[in-house]
């Protein structure tokens, strides 16, 4: 169910062999651009030759340190090039990535080293002495650091007990670099994410999965040599992942690169390198677009503009255009599917639906079904609400040694998305709700239980219930309601405060309720659908 894009609307396709990894995507890149920029650190140029070297260096010292094919390599760093460095590195001698999102706390940074069973460690020298040194200690993880601007000259200090990115490079320069070479089928990043059900596990994206998802963000947005990739989306993310780094090596575009994203400084790169094309978050763009000094920037250049993450409300790609020119279009996906399911083609709009208001996510990419499933598990006809289930190239096969959730999650390789969705007869897919418990926060999902659980080491909490509210900017946004035990006194403040020290940035709660009682049903479950019916949204400005 649910039709292509026509042939129109790809032609201009440039296929390549489908069992073409990233890896050979890289290395057909690096021939061809030689001593061209393939990235930018700020205005700092690297030479795509330049990148290799380093790439092959890293390779040669990982495999030096006893890494090799199937190993797990986490990294745990910023959008900076010694980010793709290495994880191509990693890729060169057949290890796994497991890219970390840099706003992890400890806790989490070594749930998810520990799940994935990493032994070594890259990461940014402040990062490690923040957060890594103590979450790699119980597992003996070995650990690679580099500083920011390391490749723009800048010296730093390496911390003590690590060994330093470049130093690594420049000592096994030139060395051979064991193979064989991963394939299409092997694993390469195991990009944690809390799916459809539970707490953040690893799926499971193949090199085949990288490069075809690669290869439609080529194609379809028509990118090539001639571009210049804005990165602001985050790069251990799956969308920075496939949307700037996959496109960058399967295209040849160079991509500009900034540490952190700020809006301000992203309009400026935009102007400066006349960057012509990036995917990334609504919220980064509604900064852009909130923001005084970024709006000053000339984006005109930015021809191609892509958000996906969550689906866009109709209003908010009228507000970005008309305060920043760009002309933002839907593109729809998953980490189980290692980017586009969907997408708006480059010379359409995309439709909203009559009844719900949706703005649609798009068409479905080549190769790529989509089935509208009931309550039943039967599969509904064009116009009817149901889940979102999707099969092809892109989606995973499962989850890191979760094979009871990939059966749930993944039955027989289609994935059911927890999305709830129609497909119209020209097939278009409209997202009209999601599984009411999981919440999506400025393009990242939250599972309310990692929150609540957080939540329940307070001394005060007796119990807990977190929910997701519709918010203007992130999309929805996380609330928490709490009863407190017999004669405990505490503050919303201070269990903000509490969470803020535990967990990433987007998924603490902004806003928490002291309740006398949670609602319960007869038997005790709390009920968070009360909650979410009496939540009332701040107002708007």
């Amino acid at each position: 169910m649910g039709d292509v894009m026509t042939d129109a609307d790809w032609a201009q396709l440039r296929e390549l062999p489908g069992d073409e990894t990233p890896l050979q995507m890289f290395d057909r890149t690096v021939g061809e651009l030689g001593e061209r920029p393939l990235l930018y650190s700020f205005e700092t140029p690297l030479p795509a030759a330049q990148v290799a070297e380093l790439v092959d260096g890293v390779a040669a010292g990982l495999a030096a340190m006893g890494a090799g094919r199937g190993d797990r390599v986490g990294l745990y760093l910023q959008n900076d090039p010694q980010f793709v460095i290495a994880m191509l590195a990693a890729w060169r001698i057949g290890a796994v990535a497991v890219p970390c999102n840099p706003m992890l706390r400890e806790r989490e940074l070594a749930h998810h080293l520990h799940d994935a069973g990493a032994t070594l460690l890259v990461t940014l020298d402040e990062l490690y002495r923040d957060v890594a040194r103590a979450a790699v200690q119980a597992d003996g993880i070995r650990v690679i650091t580099t500083s920011a601007r390391a490749l723009a000259g800048a010296e730093a200090p390496v911390p003590e007990g690590t060994t330093d990115l470049l130093a690594l490079a420049r000592e096994h320069a030139g060395a051979p670099v064991p193979g064989p070479a991963p394939g299409p089928g092997d694993v390469a990043v195991l990009t944690y994410t809390s799916g459809t059900t539970g707490p953040p596990k690893g799926a499971m994206n193949t090199h085949g999965n990288i490069a075809f998802g690669s290869r439609v963000y080529r194609d379809a947005l028509g990118v090539g040599p001639q571009d210049i990739i804005l990165g602001i989306a985050p790069l251990y993310h799956v969308t920075g992942l496939v949307g700037h780094i996959g496109l960058s090596v399967a295209s040849g575009a160079s991509m500009v690169l900034a540490h952190r994203f700020d809006a301000a400084e992203a309009a400026r790169l935009a102007e400066h390198h006349r960057t012509t094309v990036t995917i990334a978050a609504i919220t980064a763009y509604l900064a852009i677009a909130n923001d005084e000094q970024a709006r000053g920037h000339d984006l005109g250049a930015m021809r191609r503009t892509y958000s996906g993450g969550a689906p866009i409300p109709p209003a908010t790609v009228r507000v970005i255009a008309q305060a920043t020119g760009m002309a933002v279009k839907p593109v729809y996906g998953l980490t189980e599917t290692t980017g586009p399911t969907h997408l708006c083609p480059v010379d359409r709009e995309a439709p909203v639906d009559a009844g719900s208001g949706a703005l649609s996510v798009g068409l479905a990419v080549p190769d790529t079904s989509v089935r509208i499933l009931g309550d039943d598990g039967t599969e509904l006809p064009h116009g009817e609400v149901g889940e979102v289930c999707i099969r092809g190239p892109q989606v995973v096969p499962g989850y890191w040694e979760r094979p009871e959730e990939t059966a749930h999650a993944i039955p027989g390789g289609e994935l059911h998305t927890g999305d709830v969705g129609v497909v119209d007869a020209d097939g278009w897919l409209y997202l009209v709700d999601r599984r009411k418990d999981m919440i999506v926060a400025s393009g990242f999902k939250v599972w309310p239980r990692e929150v609540e659980d957080v939540l329940y080491e307070h001394a005060a909490v007796h119990e807990a219930a977190v929910i997701g509210v519709p918010d203007d900017y992130r999309g929805e946004t996380v609330w928490a309601y709490v009863s407190l035990k017999a004669g405990a006194t505490c503050t919303p403040e201070e269990l903000k405060a509490h969470c803020k020290e535990r967990l990433a940035a987007y998924k603490y709660p902004r806003v928490v309720h002291v309740l006398p009682e949670l609602p319960k049903t007869p038997t005790g479950k709390i009920l968070r659908r009360e909650l979410r019916d009496a939540a009332v949204p701040p107002p708007v400005g």
